[in-house]
């Protein structure tokens, strides 16, 4: 509970820059080249940290190489981090060129700075949890956040209205009103991100100059496959701006104002996105230790149920609201709010694939996990080359559906071959079904009747329809967690346990 609040606290602080950004932004093209470097950053970020968080938490359980794991693998990156850092600069105008920005290239060699800073805080943040320190984990998350959106106000809103009222301010200084603003967006993230090194300044001090290299090749080999998996993972989640922003067959200004359009509605998909994020934050090192106990297979089938559950009710919350969820963005962004609800369920996907990956991550089988997301990355890839130039952004969503549910699939009919873990997918599919179908109802009802208040009524009802009704199919489960275990229902009659 605190990995998950925590994470969805400071991701969903982090997500309030949204409509900040997207209501005071002058021009779509450049929410769309914050897209386009933060796309890159993220893949990026797969490849300077080469799956060593999760290999970290997979060889904790050994205790040989307990002296020796934190330092090894903590020198790993930091060494890596320098050495990618350095050669990423040296070719920092063909980076820009690749990720469409050679116009303002700025945007990219700070980019080059984030993805480093941010590099060299996994380790670190990763022994937190480890140790199971969730307070400080949450304090630096949400304290980082917190000064990220300070400085990006600062920057954005407090500078250039000071500049306009006092023609010799002090934030002439530091401050140029001809700068693309996204640049002063990522200096914010860097001081963020310096900001949170220094919080975690104790467990980087204890680093030590001790590298065990026997255990450094054993957590390569494991590692490896996953940089495959994060760097198809990023293709399926990110690199559709990119892609958007190379094959549409328009000038490189609209391109970037259809990759702002896309990227601000692919933030209204903002429940699904923050509980998965932080559901994968805290679950993965917690399905590692469960494997120890007996009978993991059963805890892995129940929280895929309820994770089922809290992410349809999620689904519904936002697609029959989005008359609502709408003004989290700017008005100029919402030609594209047709593409929320596919994202919604391409998001539930690949929630379900997360949990369905545990099988590969613990019979050592990563290179099963790599060629299943190289396969939806190759689906991601032919899709939006083929449909891009005449679809555009509908083409992206589209194939970042058909990517996570393909993915899903494959990941499930394998893993029950090797690992079988007796998930419900009979009425796991059902309640996706039945969300969906709902979901079609609702857009049948609001195309007849057109007003606000008919459209909200009718979600309301469809919503609580849904929840009372997998309530009564899961009482026996939903009765025995812990806040709602007090009470049980004997007969027709709610019931307190004494």
């Amino acid at each position: 509970m605190w990995y998950g609040v925590s994470s969805i606290a400071a991701k969903f602080i982090n997500y309030l820059l949204t409509p900040y950004l997207t209501y005071t932004l002058a021009n779509t093209s450049d929410y769309g080249k914050m897209g386009l470097v933060y796309a890159a950053i993220s893949f990026l970020n797969v490849v300077f940290t080469y799956g060593f968080e999760t290999t970290y938490f997979r060889f904790s359980s050994r205790k040989e190489y307990k002296s020796s794991l934190y330092n090894t693998a903590a020198l790993s990156l930091i060494f890596s981090t320098i050495l990618l850092a350095i050669l990423l600069w040296l070719v920092r105008d063909s980076f820009a060129n690749i990720i469409g920005l050679k116009e303002v290239p700025t945007i990219a060699y700070l980019g080059i700075f984030v993805i480093a800073l941010e590099a060299l805080g996994t380790i670190p943040f990763a022994k937190l949890r480890l140790e199971e320190r969730p307070r400080k984990f949450a304090l630096i998350k949400v304290g980082g956040i917190l000064i990220n959106i300070f400085f990006t106000w600062f920057f954005i809103g407090y500078c250039p209205s000071q500049i306009a009222s006092n023609s010799n301010s002090f934030v002439l200084l530091f401050y140029k009103s001809n700068v693309n603003p996204i640049v002063y967006v990522l200096i914010a993230n860097m001081i963020q991100l310096v900001f949170t090194l220094l919080l975690l300044g104790k467990e980087i001090s204890k680093i030590k100059w001790q590298f065990n290299f026997t255990l450094w090749k054993q957590m390569i080999i494991y590692s490896l496959p996953l940089v495959i998996v994060g760097m198809g993972g990023m293709v399926n989640e990110t690199f559709d701006r990119l892609m958007l922003g190379w094959w549409l067959p328009v000038s490189t200004t609209a391109a970037e104002q259809q990759v702002g359009i896309y990227n601000a509605c692919y933030k209204l998909a903002i429940l699904i996105t923050l509980f998965v994020s932080a559901f994968k934050l805290g679950a993965e090192p917690f399905f590692f230790k469960q494997a120890e106990g007996q009978n993991p297979q059963k805890v892995y089938a129940r929280v895929m149920k309820f994770f089922v559950i809290v992410v349809t009710i999620m689904f519904l919350l936002v697609s029959l609201y989005i008359p609502i969820w709408k003004y989290f963005i700017g008005p100029k962004y919402w030609a594209g709010l047709r593409v929320v609800p596919i994202l919604l369920l391409a998001n539930i996907f690949l929630g379900i694939y997360y949990n369905l990956s545990i099988w590969y991550k613990l019979t050592h089988k990563t290179l099963s996990g790599a060629y299943i997301t190289l396969i939806g990355a190759t689906i991601t890839i032919v899709i939006n080359y083929i449909f891009i130039p005449r679809y555009g952004y509908m083409a992206c969503a589209w194939a970042t559906f058909l990517c996570y549910l393909i993915m899903m699939i494959i990941c499930y009919v394998w893993g029950q071959k090797d690992y079988r873990i007796p998930y419900a997918w009979k009425k796991l599919s059902a309640y996706i079904l039945i969300v969906v179908f709902l979901f079609l109802i609702h857009r049948a009802f609001v195309n007849y009747f057109t007003g606000i208040l008919a459209g909200l009524v009718s979600a309301t009802v469809l919503l609580s329809l849904y929840i009372w009704f997998v309530l009564n199919v899961e009482w026996k489960e939903v009765r025995g967690l812990p806040v709602i275990g007090k009470y049980f229902k004997s007969g027709n009659t709610i019931i307190r346990k004494k």
